[in-house]
């Protein structure tokens, strides 16, 4: 089978341009990079990220939207722009891979949902944990019963910032929860559903000018409560990522949720299923795997038709609401 045409769109500050961009082009076997276009004057703003990404054939995006042989396109501008370019993208018929989580208007994405519902595209934000191994296998063993009735969610995604990218984090609504926290309400979402109540909790640390760099909310659900919590301002954070999930049957932990080097991280899990308090549990760790391969290669098959998007539109649609929902003010 050919390799699916793409178009590379933009750069950012604080995101995954480089890793996504450089491992679209090292997929030879997946697509072939028309070229790549920087609509938003990165190569002016980002001059570093634009050399990581490499030296491809320059394009405008009019050049991209009017080509009807670029099938695909990978959106990697700053987050405010993501849907604006996506959603010209699905207009023009390309499947469309876009930085999570979207731009900061409801109505925009609801937009580009119902475009890409309306040609039958595959649409996919970059929400690489989704393809994490044990994060698959958590969903697999959720939904065999294994871990039984969940009662609670615990998810943290803290690191430490410069300055100047909690200064950034001011442009979106919730900050690091907008930022980094969608990943973890991606998760609570997909294990528990649609909460009853949101309790939005985030805030400014106060160290320095900054956007809300302390991001929290709590969901309310029948049998628990879960929240999400992501920093900016954690020395170890990076190491302390993790994901806890409670069931009546067992408790996963994954910690740190991925550690290592980029191309060659690794995930540790511990499951406890016994009552006794002083058991330690069963522990076991990841062979390294690239945080992005599985994510794009993914993408690809959906796009050639070999399997089935799990995360429909609407999925996307209900994701991004209730995402925008927990970056509300604190009541």
């Amino acid at each position: 089978m050919k390799p699916i045409r793409i178009a590379l769109i933009g750069a950012n500050r604080n995101s995954h341009c480089v890793q996504i961009h450089t491992r679209i082009q090292q997929l030879t076997e997946l697509f072939e990079v028309v070229g790549i276009a920087y609509p938003e004057n990165e190569e002016q703003l980002l001059p570093g990220k634009v050399e990581r990404i490499g030296d491809l054939p320059r394009l405008t995006v009019e050049q991209i939207l009017c080509d009807p042989t670029i099938e695909a396109v990978a959106v990697e501008t700053d987050e405010i722009y993501c849907t604006k370019y996506a959603l010209m993208a699905a207009k023009a018929g390309k499947h469309v891979h876009m930085e999570k989580p979207g731009g900061r208007e409801l109505a925009d994405f609801e937009e580009l949902i119902a475009t890409v519902k309306e040609k039958n595209l595959i649409f996919c934000p970059g929400y690489m944990y989704r393809y994490n191994p044990y994060v698959q296998e958590l969903f697999a063993a959720v939904q065999a019963g294994e871990l039984g009735q969940i009662q609670y969610v615990e998810a943290q995604m803290n690191c430490i910032h410069t300055p100047e990218s909690r200064q950034w984090l001011s442009q979106f609504e919730g900050g690091m929860l907008f930022f980094l926290g969608c990943h973890l309400v991606d998760l609570i979402y997909r294990l528990q559903g649609m909460p009853q109540k949101v309790i939005p909790l985030s805030c400014r640390s106060g160290i320095g000018e900054s956007g809300e760099d302390h991001g929290m909310v709590v969901l309310q659900y029948p049998g628990g409560v879960s929240f999400a919590r992501t920093t900016a301002t954690e020395l170890g954070g990076y190491r302390r990522r993790q994901l806890v999930v409670t069931g009546t049957k067992a408790t996963w932990e994954l910690k740190p949720l991925e550690w290592g080097k980029e191309a060659a991280m690794t995930t540790k899990r511990n499951i406890s299923s016994e009552r006794a308090w002083s058991h330690p549990g069963v522990d076991s760790e990841t062979e390294p795997f690239d945080r992005y391969i599985p994510m794009l290669t993914h993408f690809a098959r959906c796009v050639r038709g070999e399997i089935e998007n799990e995360f429909t539109p609407d999925y996307e649609l209900e994701l991004f609401k209730l995402l925008l929902t927990c970056c509300k003010p604190s009541p």
